[in-house]
């Protein structure tokens, strides 16, 4: 077998929680530092977390070097983080204030939609198509179960992700600036893409 070979499957067993998020922490641990400083707690929050349902994984030689979470009316990848294990982790008024943070970056489905959520890919395994494969099985699955688009929000300082979204077929239907917020969340922009399936 080719040691380069990738393969991409749905959902991954709970017990590599934490070598997964120990890999989203490498992509999205900035996102969460200002509501949870310590990496520590933000790796241990997010490995009790988790519902691996809500994602595609790609290994490598048995290894995690990649994965991609949506959310759909019924549940998300990150949809374990609640105010209660916020208070569990953190204490109740460190809970309170990253429960505040959080809620800025939170999104809802509207009928038939499904939410992509990051992709985030080992650092060593980078350009090797690894996202866009990613990608690729989300869309498809978005299909499969007769959904009507997929809508993404992508952050103004990753313009690398913004052109993988745009050559896979999706389009820019609004921006926001809130640079007033850049402190807080690390960013101060985003622009909402679509990928249409069906209909308009």
């Amino acid at each position: 077998m080719d040691e380069r070979h990738i393969a991409i499957e749905q959902g991954w067993h709970r017990s590599r929680a934490l070598e997964v998020a120990t890999l989203y922490e490498l992509a999205f641990g900035h996102k969460f530092q200002v509501a949870i400083p310590s990496q520590a707690q933000r790796i241990h929050l997010l490995a009790e977390s988790f519902n691996p349902e809500y994602s595609f994984v790609a290994t490598q030689k048995n290894k995690i070097v990649g994965i991609a979470g949506f959310q759909t009316p019924e549940g998300s990848l990150t949809g374990g983080i609640t105010l209660k294990s916020l208070f569990r982790v953190l204490g109740f008024w460190q809970g309170i204030r990253a429960a505040a943070i959080l809620s800025l970056f939170e999104r809802q489905p509207v009928s038939g939609e499904m939410i992509m959520d990051g992709i985030a890919v080992d650092p060593a395994c980078r350009g090797a198509g690894i996202g866009s494969a990613l990608l690729s099985s989300i869309l498809a699955f978005a299909d499969e179960d007769q959904y009507l688009q997929v809508r993404l929000d992508v952050i103004d300082s990753n313009p690398r992700a913004r052109k993988l979204y745009t050559e896979k077929g999706f389009v820019a239907i609004k921006s926001e600036s809130f640079p007033f917020l850049k402190r807080l969340i690390g960013f101060s922009g985003s622009t909402t893409m679509i990928y249409h399936l069906r209909g308009d």
